[in-house]
């Protein structure tokens, strides 16, 4: 009986073979797909969402727990693993590097789903559509941004990572070699250049958020700093600040205007360069799946899981931290000693003893800060506090934190500026620039002129768990004078995945000591 079953289905799809040519019922084909600027924007959309997916939690790709905090902001000296947290974690804070572990392949995984998705906008540009001459001369620009935007962050995190200018046609070109860092800052500012001729200087209410020409320019000037092209880097920093919509939040109130940085409020504010856009209010997201890669339908109401990671929970006392978060990162000593006296970021940025504490658990709940919540005592309140536990904020299990992520700055930049005038000798003019953040946070101007010190004790501060400090630590070099006798020079670039490397039988070369 089963043998005729068997040959009964195997005709039925020998038959329905002869029929290649049957366009599915959930999904349109590409070639019909990109017609019109709806389509378009969808298909940039898609490419914005890879950026998401940094921060991301899966169980249906590798696991993923939001893998982009653990190599950027776990791994300094800014934070510490927890004892409750994942291995992943604790080996990063350990600088335990390897080649197979799960963060490097989950970035570089979405990295390179994202330049993929802005290839194949770009290739569709040039077929045949519905779209005026403006209309392709944005969208170019925009996926120019974006494209840029994800080869600079291989180009960080991996140092000769593939560059990949377009989507592969055959099964014999679905890999690409590493790139040498000259082909990709090339390519990236030229990118970011595009851009910069394409995008308009801002978008509409209906589209804040998107990639705009002042944000372009302020990656060709940070990009030119990673390159070393000072002059470069300071053409486009002034420019910026010329002629850009671009301003530092400060009303001479501290407290408020560090409060309004990181308000769910007061997001895409007048500081805001570039930020990663989140879903919400009221959304069923719960953080687990990637809403563009997961099996079920795409809900385009993506939150980031920084509340669940970042909030306290407890390891130490009886009695853990209300709000069922996680705790897994959490402030070091040696950050919160490096604040100065008066410095408002301190109470701005970090829970510690005598605090009140608010946190978003279907109500907000409010109490008195416990160090006993913490493996140092302290937590991270940036991005949190009372303004920020509110509803519409979190997604209905509480789990998903719909508060934008600034990925970029206004502060960064000047700080950027700062240093790259005072490698050209203008130290007089970085002065102003670092004593501009630094009154903002209550402080007072620096005793003397600014030097390179000043610039890197501000960044510390003014970004801290803000996915900065570790490309800092390499681009300066300083990587032994942080860590000791942990350092390895080769930790200066991540290791690229072990699985791509194998995927393509070595024609990726892994980078030298891993």
């Amino acid at each position: 009986m089963k043998k005729i079953i068997y040959l009964i289905a195997a005709g039925f799809i020998i038959n329905s073979c002869n029929n290649l040519d049957l366009v599915p019922l959930d999904k349109l084909p590409s070639d019909a797909y990109y017609k019109t600027a709806s389509d378009f924007d969808g298909a940039m959309f898609a490419a914005y969402s890879s950026i998401q997916d940094f921060w991301g939690t899966s169980t249906e790709t590798l696991g993923e727990f939001g893998e982009y905090w653990k190599i950027t902001v776990a791994i300094t000296d800014d934070a510490v693993a927890s004892p409750g947290s994942d291995n992943e974690s604790k080996n990063a804070d350990n600088l335990n590097i390897n080649s197979s572990d799960k963060p490097f392949a989950a970035i570089y995984t979405q990295i390179y789903e994202g330049i993929y998705r802005c290839n194949t906008v770009l290739e569709h540009l040039e077929l045949e559509n519905e779209l005026t001459a403006g209309e392709k001369s944005l969208f170019e620009g925009e996926a120019k941004f974006l494209r840029a935007f994800f080869h600079f962050e291989a180009l960080k995190l991996f140092g000769t990572p593939p560059m990949m200018l377009a989507t592969p046609k055959s099964l014999e070109d679905l890999a690409a070699p590493n790139a040498t860092k000259d082909e990709l800052f090339t390519q990236i500012l030229s990118d970011f250049n595009v851009a910069f001729t394409n995008l308009p200087a801002a978008w509409d209410a209906g589209n804040t958020g998107r990639a705009t020409k002042w944000a372009a320019k302020a990656y060709i000037g940070k990009v030119d700093m990673w390159k070393n092209d000072v002059d470069g880097a300071i053409a486009a920093f002034e420019d910026v600040i010329a002629n850009g919509p671009y301003q530092l939040i400060n009303t001479g109130d501290p407290a408020k205007d560090l409060d309004d940085l990181f308000a769910l409020d007061n997001e895409n504010n007048a500081e805001s360069i570039f930020e990663i856009q989140y879903g919400g209010p009221n959304s069923d997201d719960n953080i687990w799946v990637f809403d563009d890669t997961h099996s079920e339908s795409f809900k385009a109401s993506q939150g980031t899981g920084r509340s669940w990671f970042w909030a306290p929970d407890n390891y130490i006392a009886n009695d853990g931290a209300p709000g069922g978060k996680l705790g897994f990162w959490v402030p070091s000593q040696d950050l919160v000693d490096a604040f100065e006296p008066g410095d408002a970021r301190f109470e701005a940025f970090i829970y510690s003893d005598g605090d009140m504490y608010y946190v978003w658990n279907s109500e907000v709940v409010e109490l008195p800060y416990d160090p006993e919540w913490s493996v140092t005592g302290y937590n991270v309140k940036k991005y949190g506090g009372k303004r920020n536990s509110v509803a519409g904020g979190f997604s209905g299990n509480n789990q998903g934190d719909f508060n934008n992520e600034r990925i970029y700055r206004f502060a960064e930049m000047k700080l950027l500026y700062a240093e790259a005038l005072i490698a050209k000798g203008r130290a007089g003019e970085a002065t102003t620039q670092v004593n501009d953040i630094r009154n903002r946070a209550g402080l007072p101007d620096l005793a003397g002129t600014a030097t390179l010190a000043d610039v890197m004790q501000e960044k510390r501060i003014e970004l801290c768990f803000e996915e900065h400090r570790w490309f800092d630590i390499t681009r300066w070099g300083i990587g032994a004078q942080i860590f000791g006798a942990q350092w390895n020079d080769k930790f200066n670039v991540f290791p690229i995945p072990q699985s791509e490397i194998d995927r393509t039988a070595g024609l990726i070369t892994q980078n030298p000591g891993y």
